[in-house]
């Protein structure tokens, strides 16, 4: 046990402990918060324009209410696959795969996913690209990390944002889904950084550009285990992966039903 003297003497010199800013479940302590948070930032490696981002950052009302009211995902299997327009994605998906086979097979060479998976990922994510988001995709994600409901598990996203801004990806106008969720298929910032492709070869991953999201998807699953070759309905091999792109059962299982009849 440490005596008192020498227990005084570790809390002067150690001052970060105790003192990291509280997460909220209100807008009240956001900027305290940010303060701290840029402090971990740095240390996380995120630079200049990344932590300019940061301080530019709003509590994201939308958001939080959002997060506070997601039911589509209780719905029933056929409920879900109606109410996203499953018949929809498949008729646009058969369509866009005919009218760009090469891509679509260059894609599964490489990254061993087919056609109809990312097809209906697109299609399912953002309705192939029409409508991306509009909140602010920085100030979302901040105040999820910031929001104590699931704040460990968007922290790494947050500073994945940051990191987004410093190498020119994103911007903090740059606009995604109210979760954060950015670009053609909806990556989430953390994942961005992780698992993005620059498929046009321009020097720049960008998730609104969709070949770049579409590779980036596939890399993705890809890394996540997929077996080319290998089935992708619940209980065969690729549907573990499937579920590691969106934890919702309906969801999940929406994805591979879509995705068979894209490629069938």
């Amino acid at each position: 046990m440490l005596r008192p003297a020498v227990l005084i003497a570790f809390l002067v010199a150690t001052p970060t402990l105790g003192t990291a800013a509280p997460c909220g479940n209100t807008g009240s302590g956001f900027e305290a918060w940010k303060s701290d948070f840029a402090r971990q930032a740095k240390r996380a490696g995120v630079k200049r324009k990344g932590l300019q981002a940061l301080a530019q950052t709003q509590y994201a009302t939308r958001t939080i209410a959002a997060d506070r009211n997601q039911k589509s995902f209780k719905y029933s299997l056929d409920k879900f696959m109606r109410v996203r327009g499953a018949d929809t994605i498949v008729s646009q998906g058969r369509k866009r795969k005919a009218r760009n086979p090469q891509f679509y097979a260059a894609l599964e060479r490489q990254y061993g996913v087919p056609a109809g998976v990312l097809i209906a990922i697109h299609g399912m994510e953002t309705g192939f690209g029409n409508f991306m988001g509009d909140s602010q995709v920085v100030s979302a994600i901040t105040t999820l990390a910031y929001d104590c409901r699931r704040s460990d598990f968007f922290i790494p996203h947050a500073l994945g944002a940051l990191k987004l801004v410093d190498q020119g990806s994103i911007t903090t106008a740059t606009k995604g889904a109210k979760h954060g969720e950015l670009g053609h298929t909806q990556f989430l910032p953390g994942n961005a950084m992780k698992y993005g492709v620059d498929a046009t070869g321009d020097g720049r991953v960008d998730f609104y550009n969709m070949t770049d999201a579409l590779a980036s998807t596939a890399n993705f699953l890809r890394k996540k285990g997929w077996k080319p070759g290998r089935g992708y309905q619940p209980g065969q091999p690729n549907f573990a992966v499937i579920q590691q792109w969106n934890a919702a059962s309906v969801y999940q299982q929406s994805i591979a039903i879509m995705a068979a009849r894209i490629d069938g």
